[in-house]
């Protein structure tokens, strides 16, 4: 995100971090990177990251709990299954991987590395088959005695996230939008496009039900936004979004249809980097299974950015986000 939340002062982190892991220090800076979450450094040695429970207060505690999960998931895999690529949150002075902020708002806390992520945008094919490597790793990691993530994690809904706020903005269209100052383009921009979000929603349906019955511990957002190259190797960072789920989940990153999803050409060999997975984890992979993710993604963004300018948020990133989902090519 690339403003401080509103309400949210430094004061106040400050304040939580020195009650929460003692940390005492004022030097504070915002890191205006990443999506969905907020992001400080503190004396240039932790990294703060502050999440969003959501504008409707009634589905807040459902938020925080599946997060606290993902990240207790994480700590787990790093310190009980060995998974020394997973960067998770340190924990608190009483053991919790995230506190409240607010009613509205999380706090957790990392370790500030230096190193170098990617953009949102397609694996290069030099760095699929490594990548490839780490999620059979991930995919099929062994708990140690006692200590089980999968019974940590949350296990995914193969619904579209969101949709009822689709649902209702079809519902609305016959009507106008305007409470604020994109609200009107962004129901023109659905009106348009309507029938194909019906069946797109359709089609979600229909691949859901095709889904393979093995699932495994994913990630969720495998892409290079979420890897750190540093000095000590590769990283896998925000694991906000780990589900127990199909494998596919995190695997078409690794193909073309990723590429499709942010308007790139394809580049590499797709069959290539899914045998090398399938030959190091004895799972397969299928092309039903992988085909649901992408036009899942893409519904769950324009939930959100349909949701956010209907209500008036003045956010013309969120109007710039939807006017390319819903181009005439989408998805």
């Amino acid at each position: 995100m690339r403003e401080p939340p509103a309400g949210l002062t430094e004061r106040g982190l400050l304040s939580a971090l020195r009650a929460g892991w003692g940390v005492n220090s004022g030097e504070i800076e915002f890191l205006p990177v990443g999506a969905g979450s907020h992001h400080w450094s503190v004396a240039q040695r932790w990294f703060v990251k502050v999440d969003d429970l959501g504008f409707a207060p009634e589905g807040r505690e459902a938020e925080l709990d599946r997060i606290r999960r993902s990240l207790l998931t994480a700590v787990s895999l790093r310190d009980d299954s060995g998974l020394d690529f997973v960067l998770a949150p340190i924990p608190d002075e009483t053991g919790a991987v995230i506190r409240r902020l607010s009613p509205r708002y999380a706090l957790s806390l990392y370790p500030l590395l230096e190193g170098v992520s990617g953009p949102f945008a397609p694996h290069p094919p030099a760095d699929r088959r490594e990548i490839a490597e780490l999620l059979a790793r991930l995919h099929t990691a062994n708990p140690l005695p006692g200590s089980d993530p999968y019974t940590i994690a949350p296990r995914l809904d193969l619904g579209v996230p969101g949709r009822k706020k689709i649902d209702m903005a079809l519902s609305e269209l016959d009507r106008p939008w305007n409470a604020g100052p994109y609200s009107a383009e962004a129901r023109t921009l659905l009106a348009a496009r309507a029938d194909d979000v019906r069946q797109w929603l359709t089609d979600c349906d229909r691949l859901a039900a095709d889904q393979p019955q093995h699932w495994v511990l994913t990630h969720g957002e495998p892409h290079p936004g979420n890897f750190l190259r540093t000095g000590d190797g590769r990283f896998l960072i925000d694991w906000n979004t780990v589900a127990i789920a199909p494998p596919e989940r995190d695997l078409w990153m690794l193909t073309s249809r990723f590429a499709d999803l942010v308007g790139e050409p394809p580049d590499g060999d797709d069959r290539e980097v899914l045998r090398h997975y399938e030959e190091l984890t004895g799972l397969t992979i299928t092309d039903p299974a992988l085909n649901l993710y992408p036009i899942r993604w893409a519904l769950f963004d324009i939930a959100i950015f349909v949701d956010e300018l209907r209500r008036g948020e003045n956010l013309p990133d969120s109007l710039t986000y939807l006017r390319g989902y819903l181009h005439p090519t989408t998805p």
